[in-house]
This record gives structure tokens, C-alpha cells and sequence, in this order.
């Protein structure tokens, strides 16, 4: 970074009277979602990432350069940095050593603006306090001026023992080691996920350059390490994201600057694909919804298309401007901010709502973007023959958009005539079955309850949405169905107040086609209804796999190991006659309504999406769904151990 850029570093001490306390601790045990968003596996991993997060902000501030976490055998999780070390004096106000306050009063910190810190990660900076009242105990160490320093918390939070010294370390070393055990009395489950820590801690170091990671997980007989270490920071972010797609031109576009106190980053690069995938961070916290930062990113290069497009004869005076989505399509971008005083809008606190942000960015990105673009008019002219062809696309996406709203209109009815619809209009108590086949769909449609089951059969795999752009998919039968029945619309269209069922159940056969299909239908939702992921509406229907009958009783399993479970049951002999169900047509309508139908018996999977990790759901399906060949493979390799009961 530049001297000017170092200006963001900590100027002054970090001691005992920098910890600033606002209030205790009581009400973390009584309503945790309040401070880590629920005790489901997503809580108890913030734990780790709230810890994770102080260290990071010693790596902001400019005085740590490694991080190691580790899932320890007994379950408990060690993270250890190399940065200052927590201050160990007696806080003042308190009357205790500082590191007492910090993990033992809410909103205490060097974040609260006792001069600790100017920029930090930790949205709330609750995290050291919340994560040992969410524990069954907890211990510090800390190494400071040659001596190494100790306490340990346990039932919540409660000191165990004072703080004292055990031992001494290299005269210059510094750090602080936090080890915590969750409690198994808040958690639903208190085992924690290597690959969704690993997904996590790799972005944190994308997002922090040149800081050392490293993840390691000691309890299986083989530990498993994975190190994080980017030089290029968000360049090497893109790269990565990237890499299910073939990049339009080499370059990541990279840039950098301080604009009136906002340190801003912005990486960029297009890709052969249609579909935009921008991510936007404040202090490295995601912020999904967007906000000011990136609306000054969108405007900025929205703005220096146009100009050099017009200087450089690309489009004439009479055309028209290209619009930001042509210029965007294909687009994968990160823009990372860090600012002294965030202020978030909206009950989710996703949104930057800081003016100076997209003032910041705007300006940087003009600047240094109308600069590459004068000093690379290839990448220019690809970047702009590109965004032609999606406003071409767009236009004849728009013409079929509005002659199917022509269609609509004269035909007094938007549904599709292949809908079998429910007589319940209450999208409360309203569920859709997205079904493949016509033998399928007509069971389906024999079997449901016809006051709340709407049945919608597709015709084959729909169009692979990753590949196609928005003219291909309007023009596509089945996904005109699906967009017709849900009722919602879609980008711009979508008004997820329209949507007509609660519940849109992918219901495919229990094989490689159907999960191919699943994979398809997901693709498609994700990538132009994500709110209904997001806000709960998407299903996965559980067909059996098996049948077994024995003595005219009948038994359904739903894996291996359900069915090994039913034989040791009724023994394993000659009598028992067993059917492994190829596909949702074997059955007749009372078999698929007793096993997949009945609200009282189904097995239903919710599709979810982790909003901190957003950039790995995104990837998956890039890799997936893309053309590049390699990655898929690889992601395959590394997930095979998921995968149960397909037919392979």
C-alpha cells in the first residue's frame, strides 16, 4: 500500500484504557439469536468467524500477518494470531484487566471508539464477550513482552480464574490464542463444518491481502490443513471465482486509492457467460443487499463505457446508450471499502448507507477505469462488442417479454394450459410440484390434494440458464411455464408479493437424470428468483428408493441404510419381495401420495442460502453449470463423499 493508504493503520496506543465498555453481558444466554442470528449450525460457526474477526482487524490495522484455526479432537475450536495481544493491564473504569472486560461486558472492545482501532471488521463488536457466554468455557492466552498470560471462563462466561502469568515467550513475539468448547445446552448441534469454515476463512483472506490462514481439523486420524494465503488480495478473489468460465481477456482490471478517508479496492473481469456476479464488502463484512459503495461502481462504469464507446467510434452518435446490465453481463467483480464509520441501512444491516462510499468509489473507479480502457483498447473493444450483443439480446428478451403479456391479456388467463392448479387462491396454503414427465405428472395429478397441490409436468431438462442469454431463455416453453405459474416475474419483473404458492416443490426421480434435472431447475431459480430461495419458498421432494413387501405389509425406504435398517427388522428371507423405484412413474397415484404427497409423511429438504458465503454458492453453480471441464471435475472429486443413493 502507498503512505497515503497506510494513513488507515492505528495512530494511537492500544492499551488498557482503549477497551471502552458499554454494557454487560446478561441477555446473550437468554436470546443468542439476537447476537449471532440463530443456534442453528449457521450460529455456532459464527462463533468461530467472531473470533476469526479480531484477529483480522490486527491484520487491518497493519499488526498481524498469520491466523491459525483449529477444530481440536474433543471438538472444541483453537484460534491463535500473531498480532498485538489482547492488553492485559487494569482497565480503570473497570477496576479488572482489560482482557477480562473484553470477554466478559458486551459492546466492550477497542472498536467503540477508544482509539483501539480505525477501521474494523467486527460489524457489532460483540464478538469475544458473546462467544464466551454462548460457551462452556473458554481460555485466553496471550503473549506480550516476554510473558504469556492466562484465564479461563467457563458456564457462560463465568472467571474460572484470574488472569496470571504461566510462562514466558521470545522477547518480540506477540499474539493471542483463544480455545472455546460451545454449549451443547444453546446449540442444536455444537459439530462444526471443516468445509463451511473453510469456505469462510478463504475469503477472508482474499479479502484481507498477504494475511496467512491456515484451517486444520484434528479429528479424524488423518488431520486435514488447508492454508489461505493471497498476495493479490481480490485479484486472485476474481481469478478464483472465475474459474468455472473462460475469462473474456487476461487481465484481472485491479484498483486501488484512498478517496476522502475510504480505502476502496476493486477488482473486475468479464467471462463468456451472461450472468453478473458482483460482491461488495465494508471492513470485509459482506454486504448482500449492496448499498452506496456499489451503486457508485455500477454508475462509474456504466458511465466510462458509454464515454469511451463513443470516442472510440464503438457506437454512433444515433445509438443508443448501453444500458449498465449489457455492460455487465458476464461481469464477475468484488469491491471492498473500509471506512472508519460504517452506518448500515435496514433492519438486516446489509446495506452500506455511508454517501461518502459511493462518492469514493464512483471517483476512483472513473479515474483509474477511463485510464486502463485509453491504455488497452483490446480488452476495451471486447469488454463493448460484448455488452452490444447483450443489448441486442435485451431488446429481443423485451419484445417477447411483452408479446407474452399481449398473449396474456387477450386470453383473459396467464396460466399455462400443462397446469393442473389448486382450488385454494391463499398462496399461504398453496404449494406447486414441479414434476418431469408426462407418466409422472399424470400420477402426480391423480394423487394430490386438489384444494392446495398444484401439479406443473416439464417436458425433458430445461435450458441450462448459465449458457443462455435472456432472449434464449424467454423463448424457452418450460421456463415460460414456470415463470407463468409462480406468478412472480423475473429480474426486474419480479414481485415476490405476485408469488401464488408458498411452496415450490422439485419433485425428480431418485437418479442421476433427476438430480441433473434438480440441478437445472435450481440453476434457474437461483439465477433469476434468488428471493425465493432466500426467503424459504424452495422444496426438494425425498422419493423412496425401495419398496419391500412381506407378508401383504409394505415397508418404504428412502436410502440404503433406511432399507438395511427394515430387513434386519423383519429378517432378511426369500419372502421379502423387493423394488428399487427407477423414477416417480413406477408408482401409481396412492403409492406417490402415501411416500411423497402427504403433507403428514413426506420428507421435504428446504434449499438455503448462506448470505455471508454468497460468493461460494455462486461459484458452485459456475463450476457446475459452466463449460470449463477441469473445475467440475475437481469439485466433484472433493464432494463425492456427499453424494448417497444415486444410480450411478
Amino acid at each position: 500500500m502507498s503512505n497515503e493508504i497506510d494513513n488507515i493503520k492505528v495512530e494511537e496506543e492500544y492499551g488498557a484504557d482503549q477497551i471502552q465498555i458499554l454494557k454487560g453481558l446478561e441477555a446473550v444466554r437468554k436470546r443468542p439469536g439476537m447476537y449471532i442470528g440463530s443456534t442453528s449450525l449457521r450460529g455456532l460457526h459464527h462463533l468461530v468467524y467472531e473470533i476469526v474477526d479480531n484477529s483480522v482487524d490486527e491484520a487491518l490495522a497493519g499488526y498481524c500477518t498469520e491466523i491459525n484455526v483449529t477444530i481440536n479432537k474433543e471438538g472444541s475450536v483453537t484460534v491463535k494470531d500473531n498480532g498485538r495481544g489482547i492488553p492485559v493491564g487494569i482497565n480503570h473504569e473497570m477496576g479488572i484487566p482489560a482482557v477480562e472486560v473484553v470477554f466478559t461486558v458486551l459492546h466492550a472492545g477497542g472498536k467503540f471508539g477508544g482509539g483501539g482501532y480505525k477501521v474494523s471488521g467486527g460489524l457489532h463488536g460483540v464478538g469475544a464477550s458473546v462467544v464466551n457466554a454462548l460457551s462452556k468455557w473458554l481460555e485466553v492466552e496471550i503473549c506480550k513482552d516476554g510473558i504469556v498470560y492466562k484465564q479461563r471462563y467457563h458456564n457462560g462466561g463465568e472467571v474460572e480464574y484470574s488472569l496470571k502469568e504461566v510462562g514466558t515467550c521470545e522477547e518480540g513475539v506477540s499474539g493471542t490464542k483463544v480455545t472455546f468448547f460451545p454449549d451443547d445446552e444453546i446449540f442444536e448441534d455444537i459439530r462444526f463444518d471443516f468445509n463451511t469454515l473453510k469456505d469462510r476463512l478463504r475469503e477472508m483472506a482474499f479479502l484481507t491481502k498477504g494475511i496467512k490462514i491456515t484451517l486444520t481439523d484434528e479429528r479424524e486420524e488423518e488431520p486435514k490443513e488447508r492454508v489461505f494465503h493471497y498476495e493479490g488480495g481480490i485479484k486472485e478473489f476474481v481469478s478464483y471465482l472465475n474459474r468455472g468460465n473462460t475469462p473474456l481477456y487476461n487481465d484481472v482490471i485491479y484498483f486501488e486509492g484512498l478517496k476522502n478517508g475510504v480505502y476502496v479496492e476493486v477488482a473486475l473481469q468479464h467471462n463468456d457467460a451472461y450472468n453478473e456476479s458482483i460482491y461488495s464488502f465494508v471492513n470485509n463484512i459482506n454486504t448482500p443487499e449492496g448499498g452506496m459503495h456499489l451503486a457508485g461502481f455500477k454508475n462509474a462504469i456504466t458511465k466510462t463505457f458509454n464515454d469511451y464507446a463513443r470516442s472510440a467510434k464503438i457506437l454512433k452518435d444515433s445509438d443508443a446508450n448501453l444500458s449498465g446490465d449489457d455492460i455487465r453481463e458476464g461481469l464477475t467483480a468484488v469491491i471492498s471499502v473500509k471506512i472508519e464509520n460504517p452506518q448500515f441501512e435496514g433492519q438486516t444491516k446489509q446495506k452500506l448507507g455511508n454517501s461518502e462510499a459511493r462518492t469514493a468509489v464512483d471517483s476512483l473507479v472513473s479515474e483509474q477505469l477511463t485510464y486502463y480502457l485509453e491504455q488497452n483498447p483490446s480488452v476495451a473493444k471486447s469488454i463493448c462488442d460484448k455488452s452490444l450483443l447483450a443489448q441486442r439480446a435485451r431488446e429481443a428478451a423485451r419484445k417477447a417479454r411483452d408479446l407474452t403479456r399481449r398473449k396474456t391479456a387477450l386470453e383473459g388467463t396467464a396460466l399455462p394450459g400443462k397446469l393442473a392448479d389448486c382450488s385454494d387462491k391463499d398462496p399461504k396454503n398453496c404449494e406447486i410440484y414441479i414434476v418431469e414427465g408426462d407418466s409422472a405428472g399424470g400420477s402426480a395429478k391423480v394423487a394430490r390434494d386438489r384444494a392446495t397441490q398444484a401439479i406443473l409436468p416439464l417436458r425433458g431438462k430445461i435450458l441450462n440458464v448459465e449458457k443462455a442469454r435472456v432472449d434464449k431463455i424467454y423463448g424457452n416453453a418450460e421456463i415460460k411455464a414456470m415463470i407463468t405459474a409462480f406468478g412472480t416475474g423475473i429480474h426486474d419483473d419480479f414481485d415476490i408479493s405476485k408469488l401464488r404458492y408458498h411452496k415450490i416443490i422439485i419433485m425428480t426421480d431418485a437418479d442421476v437424470d433427476g438430480a441433473h434435472i434438480s440441478t437445472l431447475l435450481l440453476t434457474f431459480i437461483y439465477r433469476f428468483m434468488p428471493e425465493l430461495i432466500k426467503q424459504g419458498y424452495v422444496y426438494l421432494a425425498t422419493p423412496p428408493l425401495y419398496k419391500l413387501e412381506k407378508n401383504k405389509k409394505v415397508w418404504y425406504a428412502y436410502s440404503d441404510d433406511e432399507l438395511n435398517n427394515v430387513l434386519n427388522e423383519v429378517g432378511r428371507d426369500q419372502s421379502n419381495k423387493i423394488q428399487r423405484y427407477k423414477g416417480l412413474g413406477e408408482m401409481d397415484a396412492d403409492q406417490l401420495w402415501e411416500t411423497t404427497m402427504d403433507p403428514s409423511k413426506r420428507i421435504l429438504k428446504k434449499v438455503t442460502m448462506e448470505d455471508e458465503i454468497e460468493s461460494e454458492t455462486d461459484l458452485t453453480f459456475k463450476v457446475l453449470m459452466g463449460d470449463n471441464v477441469e473445475p467440475r471435475r475437481e469439485f466433484i472429486e472433493e464432494n463425492a463423499r456427499f453424494v448417497k443413493n444415486l444410480d450411478i
